[in-house]
């Protein structure tokens, strides 16, 4: 008896052994054609998460050129900026008086109203000119601090958007002109409302300049021909580019042998690529503003940089957020102990909550297990569901994401409380048996 169990333990240590042994073989030997399929599908992962930043920042762009509304949505809050509003009072200023000629002006004032212009002007102190300036100034601060400015910036640059998309797409209507060799846009209506604004303060001698054209540069008329075709590329490329970009990462996803792990290694390279995104323009900032000429304000640049990107910076949050909720979720999936514990609290929390339930009384009838028939099919809808809400979702924030996600979760949780088991919900409780008399 105890050379048979001797020699059934030696058979039951051989072939633990030989199962060791095939496994580790198993795990060091792949297949010829799995390390092709694991080749291809890191090499489209990789070029799908370098081709995200790059779809992050085609759809900012076209989005800012080719949507007037987006674009004036984005330099909307500049007007209120006091930086900006400094720079544009300073701009102002310096044009009106380049245009003054205060010796011409003053002999032309009637003698009545000569005391009216010494008293405007001699409080000022310093030299005439001086004394002019501040008093310029002083009203062109007044007008870009009112709250008409900020009505006047919201549609000069409506115009602005509107003439320059024509320009770009081959027409020449509107404000934006190509002459010579730059197109322009002309300011001429916001220096009226500061030479207004001079009259109604007593210097009536304001009303005697003449109208003033100040040209601002938007690009080169040579380099015209090269904008048009990067535009039309630019608002083909800014739709198609993060698609492109995403259906890579997916289909390396699915070539993968191990696509859970994949998945995981997959989402967190998106979120990566945004991060990498979001870090160069930090760094592209510091750069900007130290290669600014002097006779600029570096505050105003700064926050004319800040606001033009700010959306940028929010799709860059966005796929981040993204990229770590589908790698946390495809890591909950998996069989790691860390995740399995997860799920354990998950599903006793659940069992919990059913159990409440049942003591109170509470029947699903019919509902239970229908639920449990068709629970794969509920989840996966209810997957598909979140992801078409996060693609046709205008312009998303990580928010947005994070409360899709909260969303999603709090409805698999109703999912998983409804779900019965065959029998679950109906155990009618034993008979007694019944004694013979």
């Amino acid at each position: 008896m105890s050379a048979a169990a001797g020699d059934s333990g030696d058979e039951l240590a051989l072939l633990r052994a030989r199962v060791a042994a095939l496994e580790a073989e198993k795990a060091t030997a792949r297949p010829p054609h799995h390390r092709v399929r694991s080749f291809f599908s890191a090499l489209l992962i990789v070029i799908g998460c370098i081709l995200v930043p790059l779809g992050i920042v085609s759809t900012w762009t076209a989005d800012l050129l080719g949507d007037t509304d987006r674009y004036v949505q984005t330099v909307k809050p500049l007007a209120s900026d006091p930086d900006v509003q400094a720079a544009v009072a300073n701009r102002v200023t310096n044009a009106v008086m380049d245009h003054i000629d205060l010796q011409s002006l003053l002999e032309g004032v009637a003698p009545d109203q000569r005391p009216l212009a010494a008293k405007a002007l001699g409080k000022l102190g310093g030299s005439l000119e001086s004394a002019v300036g501040s008093f310029v100034h002083e009203r062109a601060q007044d007008v870009v601090a009112s709250p008409a400015f900020q009505t006047i910036w919201a549609d000069a640059n409506r115009a602005i958007h509107t003439s320059l998309d024509r320009a770009l797409t081959g027409s020449d209507e509107g404000a934006v002109k190509i002459e010579t060799n730059t197109v322009t846009i002309d300011l001429a209506p916001v220096i009226d409302r500061v030479k207004q604004r001079l009259v109604d303060s007593g210097l009536d001698v304001a009303a005697k300049i003449p109208e003033i054209h100040t040209d601002f540069t938007v690009v080169k008329s040579e380099d015209i021909g090269k904008v048009k075709t990067g535009f039309a590329l630019l608002q083909t490329m800014g739709v198609w580019l993060p698609v492109i970009a995403i259906l890579l990462v997916a289909g390396g996803v699915l070539l993968a042998v191990r696509r859970r792990r994949t998945l995981v290694a997959a989402g967190l390279g998106v979120a990566v690529a945004a991060i990498v995104l979001g870090v160069a323009l930090t760094v592209f900032r510091t750069v900007y503003l130290n290669a600014l000429p002097a006779n600029v304000s570096p505050g105003a640049a700064s926050s004319i940089y800040d606001t033009l990107i700010r959306f940028l910076r929010t799709s860059v949050r966005v796929y981040a957020t993204l990229g770590i909720v589908v790698a946390l979720a495809a890591w909950l999936s998996g069989p790691s102990r860390p995740a399995v514990l997860v799920r354990g609290f998950w599903h006793s929390g659940i069992d919990a909550s059913r159990s409440f339930a049942d003591h109170a009384g509470m029947r699903l009838g019919p509902v239970g297990p229908f639920v449990q028939r068709y629970r794969t099919w509920i989840t996966w809808i209810l997957v598909a569901g979140a992801a078409a809400a996060v693609v046709f979702w205008p312009h998303p924030t990580a928010w947005v994401i994070v409360g899709l996600v909260l969303a999603l979760v709090f409805v698999l949780a109703v999912v998983a409380f409804l779900a019965e088991e065959p029998g679950e919900s109906a155990e009618a409780p034993p008979s007694k048996p019944v004694s013979s008399a």
